[in-house]
């Protein structure tokens, strides 16, 4: 009866004649539910909760609850303590009343939609700026190094030099943050696990935030423990959590602050507190401050930052099994930050390291084709691969690149994913088909730094990706190790 009443104003329904058949139709989507107060007694409410609670954080399914008792029956109460986004209708009900709770509960799943849609583009959005971004950073910090060559005993241009280069490092680390918000809300991120030593992890996370403790002038103070440890976590998101607290602790601590950067180790659990003398925190602040793109104020200050470091700090201390939490004793009593994650590999000992073999000096006869749209980036690099002995050209699109590795075989083909009319997996995979043209090195420089990328970057025909803006000495290493389709696929 309720369905024909619903169809006869348009509204379509399907019918379930029991739990099993719901639960089936749930998994294919639904816009709202309707039950009846008998469904959700006895066991019929487990199978139902664990749905609600697992829906996506978009998602609030509204749900329509028939009843005769009201909220005086307890397994009402339950349904509405367990289902979240429950509206209680008492039996009888008139037609009007169930048309108007009907059309309103599917106008407020519309509206979970279209907020849906929109965190989809939102995601597409960062992820297009960070590959946009990285585009112009590429040719600003080939720059840097041109500079380098031609001054090197310049101490006015080391200086500028340094400047550039930290803020260029400190710009792609934001561009990398907004990519890894994109990848973890999409549902992207994968971690890559394996055996590090925290102490790695500290001096990594203490050289990135080195920059943000100079400009402030603040003195940190590193405490860890005498015996070496082996962690099982993911290197870069790790290094990237203690990093970003640091970070944070540098920005929120006045001129002239003091920061403690403590690891300890308790069992299986590897702690790390971040503790500064700085502004403090409000309590209503302690939990807010991990929202993404939460931003907290700082007196006399104009804000800075996307407010989304603590947020991805501590979504990777979770995936690790983890927890981060802030405390404070209020404002103007300074912060801690405590990063706990049980990945701590008990009684393992680090190996030890292996003497550096070095980078292999590049050979001056080797012959390297440049290809990228952006008509900087491609001359920039060729100016500084050309400073360093290679005998360098370029090319500005994938169909010149196609025709220029015809013409003259170069040794290697750095090229840029991201052009228009032919891109460069096209373009890698006509000049593989070439015979003669196996023992070519292809490296992909592009913006895109995504997992799936260096898949088809792979698939393509690349021997290594690297991501914009490029840090010379892996491009170096990527030079020297030759080999083309002879050797092994290297994601950078």
């Amino acid at each position: 009866m309720t369905a024909k009443v619903l169809q006869s104003v348009g509204i379509h329904s399907i019918v379930c004649a029991n739990s099993e058949e719901l639960m089936v139709q749930l998994s294919q989507g639904a816009g709202a539910l309707l039950l009846v107060e008998e469904v959700v007694s006895g066991t019929g409410m487990r199978p139902l909760a664990e749905y609600v609670a697992s829906q996506p954080t978009w998602s609030d399914i509204p749900i329509l609850l028939l009843t005769r008792s009201g909220a005086d029956s307890l397994d009402v109460q339950r349904a509405v303590e367990h289902l979240g986004n429950v509206t209680l209708v008492e039996r009888p009900v008139r037609t009007i009343a169930l048309i108007t709770a009907t059309r309103s509960a599917v106008r407020a799943r519309e509206r979970q939609y279209q907020v849906r849609d929109a965190d989809k583009r939102k995601d597409e959005f960062l992820a297009t700026l960070a590959h946009e971004l990285r585009n112009p950073l590429a040719p600003i910090r080939t720059s840097m190094g041109i500079l380098k060559h031609l001054h090197p005993d310049s101490g006015q241009v080391t200086q500028v030099r340094n400047v550039v280069d930290r803020q260029v490092t400190h710009l792609t680390r934001l561009v990398d943050d907004l990519l890894d918000v994109a990848r973890i809300t999409s549902g992207k991120v994968m971690l890559k696990k394996g055996r590090i030593t925290l102490q790695s992890v500290i001096n990594h996370a203490v050289e990135i935030s080195g920059s943000a403790m100079e400009s402030k002038q603040h003195r940190l103070d590193v405490q860890q423990p005498d015996a070496p440890h082996v962690l099982d976590a993911d290197h870069a998101r790790l290094v990237q959590s203690v990093a970003n607290l640091l970070v944070n602790a540098a920005k929120f601590t006045p001129a002239g602050g003091h920061i403690v950067l403590r690891a300890e180790v308790a069992g299986p659990v590897v702690t790390f507190r971040v503790k500064d003398n700085g502004i403090g925190l409000e309590p209503a602040s302690l939990a807010k401050i991990f929202d993404l793109f939460a931003q907290t104020p700082v007196p006399g200050e104009a804000p800075t930052g996307l407010g989304i470091g603590l947020s991805l700090a501590r979504q990777f201390a979770e995936m690790h099994g983890g927890t981060l939490h802030a405390l404070s004793e209020g404002l103007g009593k300074g912060s801690e930050f405590v990063l706990a994650m049980p990945v701590v590999l008990e009684g393992e000992v680090p190996e030890s390291p292996a003497p550096a073999a070095g980078i292999a000096p590049p050979a001056s006869a080797k012959k390297i084709l440049v290809v990228d749209d952006n008509v900087d980036a491609a001359n920039t690099l060729e100016a500084l691969l050309g400073m360093d002995g290679f005998a360098v050209s370029t090319a500005y699109d994938g169909l010149a690149a196609v025709a220029a590795v015809a013409a003259g075989r170069p040794d290697v083909v750095v090229m840029d994913i991201g052009m228009p009319g032919m891109n460069g997996y096209d373009a890698a995979r006509l000049i593989r088909q070439q015979p003669g043209n196996e023992k070519i090195v292809l490296i992909a420089l592009t913006g895109w730094g995504q997992s799936t990328d260096k898949n088809r970057a792979s698939l393509a025909g690349f021997d290594h990706h690297l991501v914009k803006p490029v840090d010379y000495d892996r491009l170096m290493s990527c030079l020297a190790d030759g080999g083309g389709r002879g050797g092994t696929y290297v994601a950078r």
